[in-house]
């Protein structure tokens, strides 16, 4: 299974891609956990220790430039773009409980439609973490979609969109999916996060009847106090971490 979770920053897509990394391993899956933000913070949700040390593949300068034959450093001239990355997930990854972790990291860019060796290295790799590995892998992307491929999108599981009750994280979820139907992608639900009550699920599902929600996570200040303390939300919210199950079971039915 290869699931892709997006949504507004804050909203807490990378609480939620750590929940399911957990639950697809206690399920007895290999996992290949990635980390797609450049606001890079799974490591963190994953319990790593000084996740800070961990290089983003984006800015190891001589992978990428070994990669696709180009130039550190050198602004425009050729490299190449099918560059060799099926031996980087497993030579690049941290290993933690039998979870692979990959941070990808985030390319400066100089302009709208820049191609540079860094992109082109992430994107042919996303695409065969998509099409080629044989683990479940669990994306954790930024607000959009932009490390997606049409081929890679459409092969993508389901594309879960982190929705809590507000008009910008509405907005955000119906921004995701216009950009997702561009490229072919239908396999899109919602999960609501941050739930205080009753009246904050039934705002959400008045206000996206158009959308399936897989479930709904409770707004819960001991998954606040674990990313203070640089610790997995699993560890000090079992009320979270029971509703994130009920939703990792919805995922594994349909």
């Amino acid at each position: 299974m290869k699931i892709a979770v997006s949504g507004k920053g804050g909203v807490g897509k990378t609480t939620l891609s750590a929940l399911l990394i957990k639950y697809f391993r206690d399920q007895g899956k290999k996992v290949l956990a990635i980390d797609a933000d450049p606001d890079a913070n799974l490591a963190s949700a994953l319990g790593i220790p000084h996740p800070e040390q961990i290089t983003p593949i984006s800015e190891m300068k001589e992978l990428v430039a070994e990669r696709t034959e180009s130039t550190p450093g050198k602004m425009g001239g050729f490299f190449k773009l099918n560059p060799k990355v099926d031996d980087i997930p497993d030579k690049f990854s941290y290993n933690l409980n039998g979870v692979k972790l990959m941070v990808l990291g985030g390319v400066k860019k100089g302009g709208s439609g820049c191609i540079c060796p860094e992109s082109v290295l992430l994107r042919s790799l996303v695409t065969h973490l998509v099409l080629f590995r044989d683990e479940v892998v669990v994306m954790d992307m930024e607000a959009g979609i932009e490390h997606l491929g049409r081929a890679t999108a459409r092969s993508v599981d389901k594309l879960i969109v982190v929705v809590e009750p507000g008009r910008r994280s509405i907005e955000t979820a119906q921004h995701v999916k216009e950009l997702a139907q561009d490229i072919g992608v239908t396999r899109i639900v919602l999960v609501g996060n941050k739930i205080r009550g009753p009246q904050d699920k039934e705002f959400l599902l008045k206000s996206l009847p158009d959308f399936q929600f897989l479930g709904f996570m409770p707004f819960d200040e001991k998954v606040i106090e674990a990313d203070l303390k640089g610790a997995a939300p699993y560890d000090l919210s079992p009320e979270t971490m029971a509703a994130a199950w009920e939703i990792g079971d919805n995922l594994s039915k349909m």
